[in-house]
């Protein structure tokens, strides 16, 4: 999982959102730009959690300007996944619940992102897991755990 091999999880995290102090709600040239070669991990994370999960809102969104814009995928009005562009790579967000975190200990997931989960502070929402998405490997981690969300 790349949270463990490029970069400390503390600093990962204090890496600011790509539209951190932005208005208005990216345009698809911005994403464009601030993914780079990240885009095609970006469009196929969308499509395939659309297409396998059956997602049917996604949209930008923001709680603050201040710390900028996410991609939000719904499930029936539930959120399921944040995804959160960073310059050149991009984080995926999501709050699990008790049910979710201990269905993510049963299944195929890199030692890394099981101590990330672990590790990872609760609240009231859930537990906050975010994955740093920077190669193929951190998108089947997404979709499993967004997987993992729906049916928990």
């Amino acid at each position: 999982m790349s949270i463990a091999k490029k970069m400390p999880k503390q600093e990962a995290a204090l890496e600011q959102n790509a539209f951190a102090g932005q208005k208005t709600k990216p345009t698809d040239k911005a994403v464009v730009s601030v993914l780079g070669s990240r885009l095609a991990l970006w469009k196929r994370t969308v499509a395939d959690l659309k297409r396998d999960l059956k997602i049917d809102t996604a949209e930008w969104h923001t709680g603050s300007v201040k710390y900028g814009w996410s991609y939000r995928l719904q499930l029936k009005k539930r959120n399921i996944v944040y995804l959160g562009p960073r310059r050149g790579w991009f984080m995926a967000a999501f709050a699990l619940g008790d049910r979710a975190v201990a269905a993510a200990q049963t299944i195929d997931l890199p030692a890394a992102v099981i101590q990330n989960i672990n590790e990872s502070k609760r609240y009231v929402e859930g537990t906050a897991v975010r994955i740093e998405v920077r190669t193929p490997e951190d998108v089947e981690t997404v979709k499993k755990l967004a997987k993992i969300k729906i049916e928990n």
